[in-house]
C-alpha cells in the first residue's frame, strides 16, 4: 500500500517487524503450551484481546505513525505484564523482557523512519 521514493525502505522495515511479531506470538504460544494451556489464535479472539486497534494510514507517514502508536501500546502492555509477573515466573518474565526489548527497537526504528521522511 505504501508508495513514494521511501516506500521500499519502509516496506522492508514493516516486513521485518511483522516477521518478528509473528515470532513473538510463537514464543508466547509455546510458553502457554508449556504451562499446560491452549493458545487461542482465532481472529475474533485476537481482535477482542488486542490492546491496540488496527488503523489503516492513508499515506506512508500516517502508516508509520499508526504503527508507532501500536508499538508504544505494545511496550506499555509488555511492561505491565512483566510487572504483574514479577518474580513469580522467571522464565515467562525473561521471555517478555526479550520481546519488550524488540518492541522498543521497533519503536526506535519507526521514529527514525519518521525523522528521515521529514528531512
Amino acid at each position: 500500500m505504501a508508495g513514494g521514493i521511501n516506500a521500499d525502505t519502509v516496506a522492508q522495515e514493516f516486513l521485518q517487524h511483522a516477521t518478528e511479531e509473528q515470532g513473538h506470538a510463537d514464543l508466547i504460544a509455546a510458553r502457554i503450551v508449556q504451562l499446560n494451556g491452549e493458545p487461542d489464535f482465532s481472529p475474533d479472539g485476537l481482535a477482542m484481546r488486542s490492546h491496540a486497534e488496527y488503523v489503516e494510514g492513508g499515506s506512508l507517514t500516517e502508516m508509520i505513525k499508526e504503527d508507532l502508536v501500536a508499538e508504544r501500546i505494545a511496550i506499555e502492555s509488555y511492561g505491565e505484564m512483566i510487572r504483574y509477573i514479577g518474580d513469580k515466573d522467571i522464565t515467562t518474565g525473561r521471555m517478555l523482557e526479550t520481546i519488550l526489548a524488540m518492541e522498543e527497537e521497533h519503536a526506535n526504528d519507526l521514529s527514525s523512519l519518521l525523522e528521515d521522511l521529514n528531512r
